[in-house]
C-alpha cells in the first residue's frame, strides 16, 4: 500500500472535480501522488524516508500527510481547473513547500523517524561539520 492513495484526496478534492479532470485516464491521479511524494522526500531526506513512506492509516504523521496531499492536488490540477478556486490551491501548496523547507533547515522537528545507525554512518540524521578558517601567522 502507498503512503498516500487517491482516495484519501478527497479530503482536498471533491470526487466529481477528480473525474471530471482526469476524465477516463486514471494515470493523472496517480501520476500527481507520485510527483508529491518525490518532491516531499527531497526536502525530508534526512528522515527514514522508507520508514515513513511505508507507513499507512493513522500511525502516518498526520501535517506532512495534509501537505503531500496539498501537494499532490497542485499537481493534478495542472491539466484543467473546471470549479477549482487556483489562488486557494497556489497557496496551499505555498504552504506546504514552506513548511518543508523548515523541516529542511531544522527549524520544524516533525515526529518522524530518524534512519537507523550502520557501519558507515554511526550517526545518522542531520550533523553539521565546520571549523575556522585556516590562518596563516608568520613571525
Amino acid at each position: 500500500m502507498s503512503f498516500l492513495t487517491r482516495s484519501e484526496l478527497i479530503t482536498h478534492l471533491r470526487t466529481e472535480i477528480v473525474d471530471e479532470v482526469q476524465q477516463e485516464e486514471n494515470t493523472a491521479i496517480d501520476a500527481a501522488i507520485a510527483a508529491a511524494i518525490s518532491e516531499m522526500r527531497g526536502y525530508i531526506n534526512m528522515y527514514d524516508v522508507d520508514t515513513i513512506l511505508a507507513t499507512t492509516g493513522t500511525n502516518r504523521e498526520p501535517v506532512l500527510l495534509m501537505y503531500t496531499k496539498d501537494i499532490a492536488v497542485w499537481h493534478f490540477i495542472q491539466l484543467a481547473n473546471p470549479n477549482i478556486d487556483m489562488e486557494l490551491r497556489e497557496k496551499r501548496y505555498d504552504m506546504a513547500i514552506n513548511w518543508l523547507r523548515g523541516v529542511q533547515k531544522g527549524t520544524i522537528v516533525p515526529n518522524l523517524p530518524l534512519p537507523a545507525a550502520t557501519e558507515n554512518n554511526p550517526y545518522p540524521g542531520k550533523i553539521k561539520f565546520g571549523s575556522n578558517a585556516k590562518r596563516n601567522t608568520h613571525f
